[in-house]
């Protein structure tokens, strides 16, 4: 099961800096890991993160994205980031399912985020959509 997943930072605020953004990712794919999840892409802008992941079907993706959210800002803000460098989540989060024949795609869409929000080449039902589902 292949999932596209976005969520953004608190008020889309720029709070994802880019010193620490690859210690972020690397918790988040360690923490996937922990759950028994893949981690096939991640990447992101300093307010928003894209993660393409496959998530057994023992976990929902709910649990799956509340999990990460809530580790992840947790280890931002209490072993990265000094006191003006806290990061929250905006509540919700975008989900889009793919096939294995749209992973490929969906892999290299998340690793070139950075080109394509520089470029204008962004999907935007994709990057508008990461608050759509609530995470409580």
């Amino acid at each position: 099961l292949y999932y596209h997943l976005v969520w953004a930072t608190k008020q889309r605020l720029p709070l994802i800096k880019p010193e620490l953004e690859a210690k972020l990712h690397g918790y988040i794919i360690g923490k996937a890991d922990y759950l028994d999840c893949i981690t096939h892409a991640i990447n992101g802008t300093e307010n928003h993160l894209h993660l393409v992941a496959s998530i057994p079907p023992s976990l929902s993706i709910s649990q799956f994205v509340k999990r990460i959210k809530g580790s992840s800002s947790h280890h931002w803000n209490h072993k990265l980031a000094t006191s003006l460098d806290k990061l929250y989540w905006q509540e919700g989060y975008g989900v889009f399912s793919l096939g294995s024949k749209q992973l490929e795609t969906a892999v290299k869409y998340v690793e070139n985020q950075k080109i394509h929000h520089s470029q204008g080449t962004a999907i935007a039902a994709l990057e508008r959509n990461c608050n759509v589902l609530n995470t409580s």
